[in-house]
């Protein structure tokens, strides 16, 4: 896509990385890609990694289905042309691919670290320092 991909998991700093990308789309009068990811972990019972049933990997796709429906809420409004994709991985490993070509990745973050606020979360860190298309980081709304 050479236009301007969002990754959104549903999150007030996903909210605001649309709200940013929609404004950087009617500037650039460029479309939007908007990204959920989905990926059900390895269960893990004594120490043995047990891979999920079918149903786990349907229900989490319907999850990231519903936020992205949340999204095109938002962007219903815009006059932005836009599409949505629900894909199966890593969120970084996936935004990295659909970044290919992008004239923009934008992605909000939460910084569940450990200092919460003041550093990024894993996965923008990850996406900062592969990114192959110019990267707008946008942090979480303060309350």
């Amino acid at each position: 896509m050479s236009g301007i991909v969002v990754g959104f998991d549903g999150s007030p700093a996903a909210e605001a990385a649309l709200s940013l990308a929609v404004e950087e789309a009617q500037l650039r009068k460029l479309p939007l890609r908007l990204v959920c990811t989905w990926e059900v972990p390895p269960l893990e019972y004594a120490g043995v990694a047990f891979a999920p049933a079918p149903d786990y990997n349907e229900a989490a796709k319907r999850h990231a289905e519903t936020v992205l429906a949340a999204g095109e809420e938002m962007l219903a409004s815009s006059g932005v042309e836009f599409e949505t994709a629900a894909i199966a991985g890593h969120p970084a490993t996936v935004l990295l691919e659909e970044a290919r070509g992008a004239k923009l990745l934008v992605v909000g973050t939460r910084g569940q670290g450990a200092l919460k606020g003041l550093v990024l979360g894993s996965v923008s860190q990850a996406l900062a320092h592969r990114c192959p298309a110019p990267l707008l980081i946008v942090p979480a709304p303060s309350h």
